[in-house]
């Protein structure tokens, strides 16, 4: 029993981890702004995974740098795009909309009658929470296209993390982070206000440096090397409802009853595919 509830365990306390940090990160953004904050984030993040990781160690050719370049500007265009999302629609929202990206990686790997189920129920998700109709429960349009915008990214970041994991193994999401780092750091520093270096706010950008990438990536390993595939992608399809809890106990967001619908249908979406489609997980760990 203990081998099964211990990655069980380590895969949920590891999207807690990643969605607390976000909703820190939403904190700091009054005072530094979205930008400013993603840079502490992916800034702090990348420190840790350098000095755990030590990437340096790791040879790149000719023939292995591009899908690496593609994987590293993923990450950190991901990362903007969901913390300008966050900045303008609900953590639980943000988090379902961004998961469009890897459900589209996953159906369109396969093309059998039950994936347009999964394909269905994303769409039906979509519209109750994209405002295409005068509904009054629909969000910020701009938030909502940053939120598909961080999915896109996602998308390619599994794509092309499959590729640069063969090349590099563990050692990719420290040279990913890198290149993400160079970046999205020089811009948010430049952009953000001087409290960017105020030690209560670098603090708190360590905070979610550690709880939005190194503590989750730690606990996705222990999760990855002893569940099943199919498993670990239900699993991961239960984090827009772990945002939009934490987004309620920390942020104070509440939801509408048709939002969590919407939430649901989308989590269904990606815990169907998961659990039918082989080869490519719905759902795969994610520096958020």
């Amino acid at each position: 029993m203990g081998r099964v509830i211990v990655p069980i365990a380590a895969a949920l306390l590891a999207m807690v981890s990643v969605q607390t940090g976000a909703s820190i990160a939403k904190t700091l953004f009054p005072l530094i702004g979205a930008v400013g904050t993603v840079a502490l984030r992916i800034g702090f993040g990348t420190l840790v995974l350098v000095i755990a990781l030590r990437p340096w160690r790791t040879r790149i050719s000719r023939t292995n740098w591009q899908p690496l370049a593609v994987y590293g500007v993923s990450i950190g265009v991901m990362n903007l795009c969901f913390y300008l999302a966050l900045s303008r629609i609900p953590l639980g929202i943000a988090v379902a909309l961004e998961f469009t990206g890897p459900l589209a990686v996953a159906v369109f790997a396969s093309h059998r009658p039950l994936d347009f189920l999964w394909i269905g129920l994303a769409v039906a998700g979509l519209g109750l929470i994209l405002p295409l109709t005068h509904t009054g429960h629909a969000v910020n349009l701009t938030g909502a296209l940053f939120a598909l915008g961080a999915g896109a990214c996602w998308a390619l970041y599994i794509v092309f993390g499959r590729r640069t994991g063969a090349d590099h193994g563990t050692q990719s999401v420290a040279l990913g982070s890198l290149i993400s780092a160079v970046i999205i750091v020089p811009a948010g520093v430049l952009s953000a206000p001087p409290a960017l270096f105020s030690h209560s706010v670098l603090l708190f950008g360590l905070a979610v440096g550690i709880l939005s990438t190194a503590l989750p990536y730690a606990l996705d390993m222990v999760a990855l090397t002893r569940l099943p595939p199919r498993t670990f992608g239900v699993l991961m399809s239960l984090d827009p409802a772990v945002g939009a809890l934490c987004g309620w106990v920390l942020l104070g967001e509440q939801l509408t009853p048709l939002q969590w619908t919407a939430v649901v249908l989308i989590i269904l979406a990606s815990a169907g595919s998961a659990s039918t489609i082989h080869g490519v997980p719905a759902a795969a760990p994610v520096p958020d």
